[in-house]
């Protein structure tokens, strides 16, 4: 029983942890290709269109076309965890704060955190490119790619790009800026949640039959939710802050994405915002206030398909170890 507990507990991570990184993929490729896209009349604000510019996309160029660039983001993942463990390990600056925090404490563990982001910067500017790049014209990327791209970019070689070109230090203050922010909400509310959560499991005392089977939901799924919570939040209040880093990451970059209004055809990026002031007046002033939220549905399809096997999975885990018992 004990053997099946931990089996089980390990399957609902791994679920988890697919759904975030695999089955959402499709999502990540739509919302970023809408946010980028200036030139889109249809904003896919809603679950519904977006859906049917997947389908259009997938039908006219392939499977491949919506899971392109999930290589490299898993890359720029590991990159960000191991400049973050890096750093933490050679200056003072805490990589997990104490029960016994103080406000010197937080101020190192955020700057830890966006130095982080700003040495990854290069590397997730080549992950956003190969991410929105449309499959009709891409060549075969490999899979370290992006690290050729992003030490390219650092040193002034590799692929040409148009004078647009944003310098990284421009793009430095707000890459840093999103990440930290996302960390704080994210951080935030997984606490809040939890919190709540072991509150109401403290009330809600089981029967003895199904003690077992609720005293394992209770160490495994609260973390799930907490976390799920807090990603989905952090997403959904940075969402326009998001909008204007792709589009400062990608401008000058010569990339072409597919057409979001049609789901075939490509069209050009050529942008020439000056910096984050100017990439937010342009978008309030061309696109509205609703422009900040270009592909929004894909935010809502990504969290839909999260809860749903978080669901599946709390059932099939439920109904095993109750047969068990």
């Amino acid at each position: 029983s004990e053997q099946l507990n931990r089996f089980a507990g390990f399957g609902i991570g791994l679920a988890s942890l697919f759904t975030e990184n695999v089955l959402a993929h499709p999502c990540i490729v739509l919302r970023r290709q809408c946010q980028v896209n200036y030139h889109a009349r249809n904003y896919h604000l809603t679950p519904f269109t977006i859906v049917n510019i997947m389908y259009s996309i997938n039908k006219t160029q392939g499977p491949r076309a919506l899971w392109k660039g999930m290589g490299s983001t898993f890359i720029v993942q590991g990159i960000t965890l191991g400049t973050e463990g890096i750093i933490s390990e050679f200056t003072p600056l805490p990589r997990e704060l104490s029960h016994k925090w103080n406000l010197k404490q937080i101020g190192g563990h955020l700057l830890l955190k966006g130095l982080t982001h700003v040495i990854a910067m290069p590397f997730y500017s080549a992950s956003l490119i190969e991410t929105v790049q449309s499959e009709i014209i891409r060549d075969n990327p490999g899979i370290l790619d992006c690290v050729k791209e992003g030490i390219g970019r650092v040193v002034g070689m590799g692929v040409p790009h148009s004078k647009r070109l944003l310098p990284l230090m421009v793009l430095a203050f707000p890459t840093a800026v999103h990440g930290v922010l996302h960390y704080v909400i994210s951080s935030i509310v997984q606490k809040l949640v939890l919190f709540v959560l072991k509150r109401d499991n403290s009330h809600n005392l089981p029967t003895e039959s199904s003690a077992s089977v609720q005293s394992m939901l209770d160490a495994y799924f609260p973390e799930l939710i907490a976390s799920f919570a807090a990603s989905l939040c952090a997403d959904v209040m940075l969402y326009p802050l998001e909008t204007v880093l792709h589009r400062l990451h990608i401008q000058g970059t010569r990339t072409i994405i597919d057409n979001t209004d049609l789901g075939y055809e490509v069209l050009p990026i050529n942008t020439q915002y000056e910096g984050m002031r100017d990439c937010i007046n342009t978008i309030k002033r061309e696109e509205g206030m609703l422009g900040f939220y270009k592909g929004f549905g894909a935010v809502i399809v990504q969290y839909t398909l999260h809860v749903a096997v978080l669901q599946l999975t709390k059932i099939i885990y439920s109904t095993l170890l109750q047969n068990v018992s």
